[in-house]
């Protein structure tokens, strides 16, 4: 059975930092890319940054800079390291595999996690 567990979110103040956790289980880890999400409310979910197998890394342009994702493949987890955090970070962070559409796109290959709240106060 796949499992994606979230964990670290929390309330941080504008300007700090947190650092997430997710560990997978139930499917290969190491040769998979992996991905972070990010979902506010009444808003669409978001592709973060993605980590392949290599540890190459992508970010979106709103992170770019700001946060770092990692991955330790004995412990079959992907970190997100958050800095300088704004308020418009203030989300559920997920994570996921990422798998590639016919298209090309990369999108979410299983189903979701509970995801862990991350808040940015002012």
């Amino acid at each position: 059975q796949v499992q994606l567990v979230e964990s670290g979110g929390g309330l941080a103040q504008a300007g700090g930092s947190l650092r997430l956790s997710c560990a997978a289980s139930g499917f290969m880890f190491r040769i998979n890319t992996m991905a972070w999400y990010r979902q506010a409310p009444g808003k669409q979910r978001e592709l973060v940054a993605t980590i392949t197998s290599g540890s190459s890394t992508n970010y979106a342009d709103f992170v770019k800079g700001r946060f770092t994702i990692s991955r330790d493949n004995a412990k079959n987890t992907v970190y997100l390291q958050m800095n300088s955090l704004k308020p418009e970070d203030t989300s559920v962070y997920y994570c996921n595999k990422v798998g590639t559409s016919s298209t090309g796109r990369p999108y979410a290959y299983y189903s979701w996690g509970q995801g862990t709240q991350v808040t940015v106060s002012s």
